[in-house]
């Protein structure tokens, strides 16, 4: 099974760089976008052959996640179902025969930690989520959780250490979730890879000299282990700052 996570950074500009033909090469079982930006029919998708689950934000061209599954799940749902948390799109999850799959864009702290009070309530509340669907049937937990989790995680750490995305505090409810029983696909894998970042400013030219920071992951329940095949990352992948991320299952 090939699944996919992707953070678009606004659907209808990438479909003009690309995303289509990426979309029909990767041929993913099942195909996760965050930061869609967009309502469900603003813009002519072909996606014949999959389901589409779509999260909108309230706030129009604002956050928002996707689904496209080859497989209709047994059950979707929208958000975490908390009104704090459920206003922008952010979670969308499917139910399969024997695990939950959980498409997150996880909020950003912002400047100067603007948002950070808040992030830390999102983070213990998403982990307790996770946590309720772990008790039931193994868990898949992917998307862009704006969190680099180790100094091996971005280019530059130690002027960044305090930033959005590489607080203490961030940092701290990672080490937490993957405390609860989750794991971090990639680097059960790849413990050691350097190098090895999914998203990349738009200044300073950070993709050419690749000055990036790791921040999409695939989550698994300690339970599936054993089935993953691979962890990918794309950084050839154009069409939005971030590049696609994958995950192999037997």
């Amino acid at each position: 099974m090939k699944l996919i996570s992707w953070n678009v950074n606004g659907l209808r500009a990438c479909l003009n760089k690309g995303f289509l033909d990426f979309f029909r090469e990767a041929d993913a079982d099942i195909f996760c976008l965050q930061e869609t930006k967009m309502q469900q029919g603003q813009a002519e998708i072909p996606l014949e052959g999959y389901c589409e689950y779509w999260n909108s934000a309230i706030k129009k061209g604002y956050s928002g996640t996707a689904v496209f599954s080859k497989t209709e799940p047994l059950s979707v749902a929208y958000g975490l179902g908390i009104d704090e948390h459920d206003q922008e799109g952010r979670v969308i999850t499917c139910e399969y025969e024997d695990f939950y799959l959980v498409n997150v864009y996880t909020p950003n702290a912002q400047k100067e930690l603007a948002r950070i009070d808040y992030r830390m309530r999102w983070e213990d509340d998403f982990r307790a989520y996770l946590m309720g669907l772990d008790a039931k049937k193994p868990v898949i937990a992917c998307g862009d959780m704006n969190v680099a989790h180790n100094e091996i995680d971005l280019k530059n750490p130690k002027s960044n250490r305090g930033s959005a995305g590489f607080s203490d505090q961030e940092r701290q409810k990672m080490t937490e979730l993957l405390g609860a029983g989750f794991l971090d696909s990639f680097r059960m894998l790849y413990p050691d890879k350097t190098g090895a970042y999914t998203w990349w400013s738009y200044m300073f030219n950070a993709r050419k000299n690749n000055a990036g920071w790791r921040i999409d992951y695939f989550l698994v329940s300690e339970r599936l282990r054993d089935r993953v095949r691979d962890s990918v990352i794309q950084p050839e992948v154009m069409g939005s700052d971030h590049c696609p991320v994958g995950l192999l299952l037997d």
